[in-house]
């Protein structure tokens, strides 16, 4: 059921991008379905421009038909849409599951604005269950892991940071990064985590989105709802 209900709110949002449109296209499963979504009324005749969040992203784009650019081309865009792994009521999300939480970011803040696609089970009251992401520059990786589990510690929060992919054969981003996923469970002030680990040299952005989002579409049986931030 849930791939059919992150069908279901790909879909809907498809139906909010409009002719001439700039439009950021996000990475991961609910994404893919609203890229197919797309190239529908692209090939039916909607003339629009897409930046892609991911190389993934890209590829399957490309072979859609869905014309492509780039944010130094267009640096401004009209609407994003992405999924996420978790959002609260206020529409604050954690991305990065699928590792592209940079670009995602980058494309979220150079848009207008956001669209999130999902299905129920990633509405939750506080954030934090889903692993947070935070990538990292490999280069002195035990010193930025060390800085961030203070930061943790400083704030109350658990400190169960795990290397993606593991120390023989780390997953690499897009952008040549290591992830390092943190155990939250619960993050009680996402704002003050936010500041603390985008401080910290080694770290290159984290997976919390925060003011970005603008509007959700989320699935579940009893078909599409619309939330806004509160």
């Amino acid at each position: 059921m849930s791939d059919q209900f992150k069908q279901e709110a790909a879909e809907r949002a498809a139906e909010d991008v409009t002719e001439g449109m700039r439009l950021g296209i996000g990475t991961g499963s609910t994404a893919e379905f609203f890229v197919h979504a797309l190239a529908k009324r692209v090939a039916a005749g909607l003339n629009i421009v897409g930046v892609p969040t991911s190389e993934r992203t890209r590829d399957l784009a490309t072979g859609l038909g869905i014309k492509l650019t780039t944010l130094d081309e267009l640096p401004q865009l009209d609407l994003t849409v992405d999924g996420a792994d978790e959002f609260d009521p206020q529409l604050a999300l954690i991305k990065g599951g699928g590792g592209a939480l940079l670009r995602e970011k980058i494309v979220a803040a150079a848009s207008e604005r956001m669209i999130v696609i999902a299905d129920g089970s990633k509405e939750v009251d506080a954030l934090g269950r889903f692993p947070l992401p935070i990538e990292v520059v490999p280069f002195g990786l035990e010193a930025t892991r060390r800085a961030i589990v203070t930061v943790l510690s400083d704030l109350g929060l658990p400190q169960a940071l795990v290397l993606r992919g593991g120390a023989s054969q780390p997953f690499v981003t897009d952008g040549g990064h290591f992830i390092l996923d943190a155990h939250l469970e619960k993050i009680s002030d996402v704002k003050a985590l936010a500041a603390r680990l985008v401080a910290i040299p080694g770290v290159v952005e984290h997976g919390l989105f925060i003011e970005l989002a603008t509007k959700a579409y989320v699935a579940g049986t009893d078909g599409v709802k619309t939330v806004l931030p509160i």
